[in-house]
């Protein structure tokens, strides 16, 4: 299961930046805060929470801060970042992890 969830992040993070944004909607849309996007891939296309934790880190200008960027570099910055940016209904700790675990993996 873990594979799979892999490799679909893959194909979304992937297809998002390839695309270039043309008038498919493409995956570089951003949002003002890391909630917005969070809510627009969870709840709005029914993602699970582990992979919009993800797509929202690695393929979304977020703030003003690039894609990719905003949740930071290593696991545990982004682990802080979306724990500080998320209801804390949103997310269990475990899917923080399981998210950010992702990101880091699909960035490196």
């Amino acid at each position: 299961m873990r594979t799979l969830s892999v490799a679909v992040l893959g194909a979304l993070f992937f297809g998002a930046c390839g695309g270039g944004g043309g008038d498919d909607g493409g995956d570089d849309e951003s949002f003002a805060t890391y909630q917005d996007c969070f809510d627009d891939h969870h709840g709005g296309e029914n993602l699970s929470v582990e992979d919009a934790i993800t797509i929202c880190c690695a393929s979304h200008p977020i703030g003003g801060a690039a894609a990719g960027v905003v949740c930071g570099a290593t696991a545990a910055a982004c682990e802080d970042y979306v724990d500080a940016s998320l209801d804390p209904a949103d997310a269990t700790g475990d899917d923080i992890t399981a998210g950010c675990a992702a990101y880091i993996e699909a960035i490196n």
